[in-house]
């Protein structure tokens, strides 16, 4: 059962119980708890839902313009800063660490600069050799091994240390990553208007609502043993 419903019906009958077995010790008890559950209730339930005449009540919802403000702040103030760029662009020791661009290499599309190479072989002076032999048809067997070994040659390059040194050196010019971070908050501030103000109090109530439910209890429990004080003092 859900903590805050447990609360207020153990208040609501610890106070019923101490009303009809006139025992006002317990009814203080159970007044005084489920006043203080469902007060810390309400007050959960205004933070996320507007409640008319309640000023003040939805203020999640109400102010999820600065709930994303806040969230961009700390993303790039807090995880984007030009040093924490330089640190990943670098290792510790301030050498250039490698970068391994293979998979990117893989992905990239080289047939164009297979074409582009038969169009300066067919405008070069071996063009009228090449029409002799069938034309640029001839060399289409060519086209794979071509790839495949521009392929291995670009990986093997990528993944030397003067590549990469060069490669560090130019990323980590004031310029880039002044771009970079520009770049950075342009992605978030999209995800970010991709948000509504449903959709960040369903954020927030999926994060804290089983914390939440305690404040019931324990507004109940403190309500309890506020009222069982009370009673006692007013039995002397």
């Amino acid at each position: 059962m859900n903590k805050s419903i447990a609360t207020n019906l153990t208040a609501l009958l610890a106070m019923l119980a101490g009303h009809f077995l006139a025992y006002p010790v317990l009814f203080a008890v159970g007044l005084f708890a489920l006043s203080g559950a469902i007060t810390n209730w309400v007050a959960i339930h205004m933070l996320f839902e507007k409640v008319p005449f309640l000023y003040g009540s939805g203020v999640i919802p109400a102010r999820f313009e600065d709930f994303k403000a806040g969230i961009r702040n700390l993303m790039m103030e807090q995880f984007f800063t030009e040093d924490n760029i330089d640190r990943f662009l670098s290792d510790s020791g301030g050498k250039a660490s490698m970068l391994n661009l293979s998979p990117v290499i893989e992905r990239v599309d080289l047939s164009p600069a297979f074409d582009n190479l038969i169009k300066v072989i067919e405008t070069s002076s071996f063009g009228g050799m090449l029409a002799m032999v069938g034309g640029s048809e001839a060399l289409q067997p060519l086209r794979e091994p071509f790839i495949e070994k521009m392929k291995e040659t670009m990986s093997n390059l990528s993944q030397s240390e003067a590549f990469n040194t060069i490669l560090r050196e130019e990323l980590e010019q004031p310029n880039v990553v002044a771009n970079m971070r520009d770049k950075v908050s342009d992605i978030i501030e999209k995800r970010l208007n991709e948000l509504t103000p449903q959709l960040v109090k369903e954020i927030i109530q999926t994060m804290i609502r089983q914390h939440l439910g305690w404040l019931v209890v324990w507004g109940g429990v403190f309500g309890g043993a506020i009222g069982f004080i009370a009673a006692m003092t007013n039995s002397f």
